[in-house]
């Protein structure tokens, strides 16, 4: 028969223990918050005023002493509740107590101490990494002394065995975080405006790997008027164009002499009050502005802002002219299709009845990528046409099918050496 002395030693300890378990589900709960709460969710909510989340950034600011913490904390109070539990049990069972003890506090540190706290705290994070922030960051400023000497300790080891810290971030690395964030909640969303605004968040981390070549307007579709027509004739050409802004040019047509915006020429009409044969059109046209073809999106956006402009020709390395690129060009990278009342409707991509697609071999990959959430490779070839004859390393007949990238091309149409229109049948998944 136990003395009331030992029945109330006894007692203390079962008290103590199961204070200590909640003790290390604290910690282990505040770890998994912690290390998993959002860093710009925090961000925005200190910018907010959030003092709670302004504490969550500064323990994620020293993440190594924090770490140190709570794996200090958690494992003090874990083996004190162990020896704690095997002396009462022990008491209680003689020798074989040692056998209980361990099985009894295995199960009640794992269910109470770990999987149970940190199950918790993955569904809960924001919450309670708010709510553990300030007494993990009064343990770690408690603790710093303990804690600083056992950092210390392991970086000795570590660079004993050459393994010394070798973390980098990478401009290349916050970026491929980035996109697979984007990805990772909003990939299996079927409502149309997620998908939408994950394609707009993609194209912006892509203006600096897409060069102005990949989206500008080939000139075999380029709109340009002859500066030696007379100005009657010039007017009616410009007048019956649905753009802004003209390219004019001389004996030939890649011999651009100046871009004439509608505006001027319509004022300059005006002026000369209906006597159009005194009117000097290329005088009243804006210097023509060049840039290179490897010219990236975001720089040309850029400079679009710094010399207010929209409107630019693009130029190889010999100084030949490939096309033109706009300032609508660039933003419809971005936010997809842009149309107004003088667009003129292009049929470039029509779905068939039976789920194949007529689509022109111009229409660029990036546009059948965003509007059908396909992913053909861009990186060796802007078009559709340039895909296939990449592909296939030729230039095929009418009628011959190729298998790409889990799709089925059909050449429909070829007007000399270009090729026109393709059926294109999707992966099944798709």
């Amino acid at each position: 028969m136990s003395s009331p002395h030992t029945t109330v030693a006894m007692t203390l300890s079962l008290i103590a223990i199961v204070v200590l378990i909640v003790t290390s589900a604290l910690f282990s709960g505040s770890e998994t918050a912690l290390t998993a709460a959002s860093r710009p969710l925090m961000h925005e909510l200190e910018r907010d005023g959030h003092r709670g989340a302004a504490v969550v950034n500064r323990l994620l600011r020293t993440r190594e002493r924090l770490i140190g913490t709570i794996l200090l904390g958690n494992n003090a109070v874990n083996i004190l509740a162990s020896a704690l539990a095997t002396s009462l049990f022990m008491g209680w069972f003689g020798e074989a107590g040692v056998a209980y003890a361990t099985v009894a506090m295995t199960v009640a540190l794992l269910i109470f101490g770990e999987i149970l706290p940190k199950t918790y705290a993955l569904t809960h994070t924001v919450p309670l990494a708010l709510r553990v922030a300030p007494i993990m960051a009064v343990l770690t400023w408690l603790l710093f002394p303990v804690t600083f000497v056992l950092q210390a300790v392991v970086k000795v080891l570590l660079r004993l065995l050459r393994a010394g810290s070798t973390r980098e971030t990478t401009a290349a690395t916050a970026l491929s975080e980035l996109r697979g964030a984007i990805e990772l909640h909003t990939a299996d969303s079927p409502d149309r405006a997620v998908r939408d605004e994950r394609a707009m968040l993609r194209s912006i981390l892509d203006l600096t790997d897409v060069q102005v070549s990949d989206i500008m307007i080939h000139r075999s579709n380029l709109v340009s008027v002859d500066a030696s027509l007379p100005p009657r004739e010039i007017l009616a050409q410009v007048v019956a164009c649905p753009f802004s802004r003209v390219p004019l040019w001389r004996e030939r047509k890649d011999n651009i002499v100046g871009v004439l915006h509608t505006k001027d020429l319509l004022r300059a009409v005006q002026v000369h009050q209906g006597d159009l044969e005194t009117l000097d059109v290329a005088s009243i046209a804006a210097p023509p502005w060049f840039v290179p073809e490897t010219t990236t999106l975001l720089a040309q956006l850029q400079t679009f802002r710094q010399r207010r402009e929209h409107f630019a020709l693009v130029v190889d390395e010999y100084g030949t002219l490939l096309g033109i690129v706009t300032l609508e060009d660039i933003l419809e990278e971005i936010v997809g299709e842009i149309s107004d009342e003088h667009d003129i409707s292009v049929p470039g991509a029509r779905r068939q009845p039976d789920g194949s697609f007529l689509i022109n071999g111009d229409v660029t990959l990036r546009d059948l990528n965003r509007e059908f959430d396909w992913s053909l490779p861009d990186e060796e070839a802007a078009t559709l046409a340039g895909l296939v004859i990449r592909e296939s390393r030729s230039i095929p007949l009418v009628g011959e099918v190729f298998h790409f990238h889990g799709f089925t091309f059909e050449v429909t149409k070829r007007v000399r050496n270009r090729l026109t229109q393709f059926r294109v049948v999707p992966p099944a998944d798709l």
